[in-house]
């Protein structure tokens, strides 16, 4: 690798290392380069004095009273739902019913796919979401629109043509064995395929039958490097529900327990109502929680316990739910992740820290999606996705953060006060 193919960039930097923790350089150089295979990736990065050193000849771009940081991941998010957000209902399933099920009945035209997908993937980028675990709808022509605009852009993306054969209005309602041949022909058409993966995608236990359910599990057997994403333990009348059609299970989770769907790469959205034995059961398959707090708090579906995810080690990281979630934002995703850790009533409250936070919404998000060491973290070798934030994009940001004691106040001040204006660019490898 020459250094005309090398690009550096000297801002405050934050990276995060294999455990989480992270590092800040006040004066921060990040060099990049092409990989064998066309990807660009991270060369070096620290403290701007000892890089450059190491790099003679690159060239910098200097990004003075701005902070480079990894770009944010997304690990659920509906991208059919993107025009349903801010949608008023009185819970989750009315909400299906009423807004989510009609807009998603849309996607059978690959028109309408196509220019859904651009939008989708232009508010991400907005956002400074460089990667995602998206579902599509029921149509393939859902997933084939999300995965050719990802393409396009050359991200890395993930997502998957969703399953529901039962309790389902026409218009989205699929047919069972012809599903699971979409779902391989779409997985043989995009996984692996640049940067994309390919997510087998049952919507939610009740709206799969037993058949749909084994034919994703044995998909899952057949492609084990695919990803795995449905929903669970969300709400008190979609567990009720999942208890009467299935009450030989042990609990919600043990269902997908039963038809193979727990394993690495496994992700489960919301995992509210969830007792320390699916957590650990969690933990041993190494399956992991999105945690989807705007919509959480939105639909009142109830708060994700942190303190027993930690202790018992289950995987976890954030996610913007999107419809559902009520905003795109990490930021915002970040604030609503922060009150509902600190909820003591239905639970233990704690006080996350703003690093925390950040980590769930970055390299923690990658490892609990199974791409740790691959993006998240802005370490040598990962991919170079990241982003460049404005910390003086308003006036009251602008107050606060010049006043910031520390690292840890100053992504505090981002996440309380911060939103798309922060965000003044969004790189991809």
């Amino acid at each position: 690798m020459t250094t005309t193919q090398m690009q550096a960039w000297r801002a405050p930097l934050l990276r995060f290392d294999a455990d989480g923790r992270p590092a800040y350089d006040s004066d921060g150089l990040l060099v990049t380069g092409p990989g064998a295979d066309g990807v660009r990736r991270v060369v070096d990065a620290g403290a701007h004095g000892a890089v450059a050193a190491r790099h003679p000849g690159v060239p910098v771009e200097r990004l003075p009273g701005r902070l480079i940081a990894p770009g944010f991941i997304d690990m659920h998010v509906h991208y059919p739902q993107t025009d349903i957000i801010g949608s008023p209902a009185e819970g989750l399933l009315p909400w299906l019913e009423n807004y989510t099920f009609p807009a998603e009945a849309r996607f059978a035209d690959p028109a309408h796919a196509a220019g859904v997908a651009r939008f989708f993937f232009d508010e991400l980028a907005r956002n400074g979401v460089t990667t995602a675990l998206a579902f599509a709808t029921s149509h393939p022509a859902s997933a084939d629109a999300f995965f050719t605009e990802a393409e396009r852009r050359g991200l890395r993306m993930i997502g998957g043509k969703v399953l529901q054969d039962r309790h389902s209005p026409d218009g989205v309602r699929d047919r069972t064995e012809q599903s699971l041949l979409d779902t391989e022909a779409l997985i043989e058409r995009w996984h692996g395929k640049g940067r994309l993966g390919y997510a087998i995608t049952p919507r939610f236990a009740p709206s799969c039958s037993d058949a749909q359910l084994h034919g994703a599990g044995e998909l899952a057997r057949r492609h084990p490097g695919t990803w795995i994403q449905s929903h669970v333990a969300e709400n008190k009348d979609e567990v009720r529900w999942v208890r009467e059609l299935y009450p030989q299970a042990r609990s919600y989770l043990d269902v997908y327990r039963r038809f193979g769907l727990l394993r690495s790469r496994a992700v489960y959205a919301h995992c509210i109502y969830l007792d320390d034995t699916d957590r650990a059961l969690m933990r041993e398959t190494g399956t992991a929680a999105a945690v989807s707090p705007t919509s959480n708090l939105f639909l009142g579906s109830g708060f994700f316990d942190y303190g027993s995810a930690a202790r018992t080690g289950m995987l976890h990281g954030l996610a913007s739910d999107v419809g559902g979630g009520t905003s795109f934002s990490p930021f915002h995703t970040m604030l609503a992740a922060y009150y509902v850790s600190r909820e003591g009533q239905s639970k233990p409250g704690l006080s996350l820290a703003p690093s925390q936070l950040w980590w769930q919404h970055t390299g923690g998000a990658a490892r609990a999606l199974g791409l740790d060491g691959v993006t998240g973290t802005l370490q040598p070798g990962t991919e170079a996705d990241f982003v460049v934030l404005d910390p003086q994009a308003t006036p009251l940001l602008a107050r606060k953060t010049a006043q910031a004691n520390g690292l840890e106040e100053l992504l505090f001040a981002l996440i309380v006060l911060g939103d798309d204006r922060v965000v003044e660019r969004t790189v991809t490898a």
